[in-house]
């Protein structure tokens, strides 16, 4: 037997020796980034797995809980890299913290960068409702409850709403985030770095704090 059929027999027995449910996320995850959702079957997705349609509508329900529960899992990496962080002695420092945690989880996983950005928070053909991750959420809600205790200190501006600001600072990551991901398939420029991202956000978080922030150095690896 030629060593690169042991190998491939190697790989394949590894592979099948993770659970059903597992084989479904990441080949849900491969095949919506490279053909995009809705031109993926749940057949396709269980074949690639290597099980059957009727375990994967077992484990997640319907394609769309597929997809939320790869969202969710994204989300929870997030979260999980922001809950690692060394505790900030400043506000400031600690919401950019939580952004580039959004960066730095999209370098590491591009197939998610590529899900998160053009079908998070899209209108399916079956359905007139946006699906709010449950993932998102709670990142949202950490996100509110660090801008509260800005305001209640009075680190950010009080005329402007906390909400708001959530979702304008999330959303300027994820649309820098997403021209990237449109930049590799069309001609519209995208030629910013990680760093270039990290310092506009840097600018902007400082400017909100009405002072200058110390710049956070989150490792990218």
């Amino acid at each position: 037997m030629a060593l690169s059929d042991v190998a491939g027999r190697a790989s394949a027995e590894k592979f099948v020796s993770v659970s059903s449910r597992e084989r479904i996320l990441l080949a849900a995850k491969r095949l919506f980034a490279r053909n995009g959702y809705e031109n993926t079957s749940t057949v396709a997705i269980a074949r690639d797995a290597g099980t059957s349609e009727s375990q994967l509508m077992k484990h997640f329900g319907s394609k769309q809980g597929l997809l939320a529960a790869i969202l969710d899992r994204g989300w929870a990496a997030i979260i999980q890299r922001v809950q690692a962080l060394p505790g900030e002695p400043r506000l400031a420092d600690r919401l950019l913290a939580m952004l580039e945690a959004i960066m730095v989880e999209m370098e590491h996983d591009p197939e998610l960068k590529e899900l998160m950005m053009l079908e998070a928070h899209r209108v399916r053909k079956d359905s007139r409702d946006v699906v709010t991750s449950r993932g998102y959420r709670q990142f949202a809600e950490l996100f509110d409850a660090l801008l509260s205790e800005m305001r209640s200190q009075e680190q950010i501006r009080p005329d402007v709403n906390p909400e708001a600001v959530r979702a304008a600072l999330i959303g300027i990551v994820e649309s820098l985030l997403r021209d990237q991901v449109i930049a590799r398939r069309s001609d519209l420029r995208a030629s910013y770095s990680f760093d270039d991202v990290q310092h506009l956000l840097h600018v902007l978080v400082s400017a909100l704090a009405g002072k200058a922030s110390v710049p956070v150095k989150f490792a990218n690896g």
